[in-house]
């Protein structure tokens, strides 16, 4: 299983990132898919996840209703789309997968596998 995250770079606070992650993942369309981060210091977080049927989606709190998350289970891929992004937003962001199929959850501790991840940087 391979998670490539891409998009990530310096934005300044109030601007908009696309983060994007390919899936080389057998079955991709069977499994909850999440985008977590982690910053400086800090202990990993659960941005966002999104069922595998697409239709079950959580946020942080400290993100709704600016990022939003999606899914192309034809082309194996999950996109998160950061919109009026703060400096608090600021990390190493990690495309993950859950750990079994047919299984949608908000716990981090089911997201087994995760990529390389890409940075995020916001200036204020």
């Amino acid at each position: 299983v391979q998670l490539q995250a891409s998009g990530g770079g310096l934005v300044q606070a109030g601007g908009s990132l696309r983060l994007s992650c390919a899936a080389s993942l057998r079955a991709f369309g069977t499994y909850t898919m999440a985008w977590l981060r982690q910053a400086p210091g800090k202990e990993r977080e659960l941005v966002s996840a999104i069922s595998y049927s697409g239709v079950g989606i959580y946020y942080a709190d400290s993100v709704k209703g600016r990022f939003t998350i999606s899914r192309d289970n034809a082309k194996n891929t999950v996109t998160l789309q950061m919109n009026s992004v703060k400096p608090e937003d600021t990390a190493v962001y990690y495309c993950a997968k859950d750990a079994a199929p047919y299984y949608y959850t908000a716990d981090i501790t089911r997201f087994d596998t995760w990529g390389q991840g890409t940075l995020v940087t916001v200036s204020s």
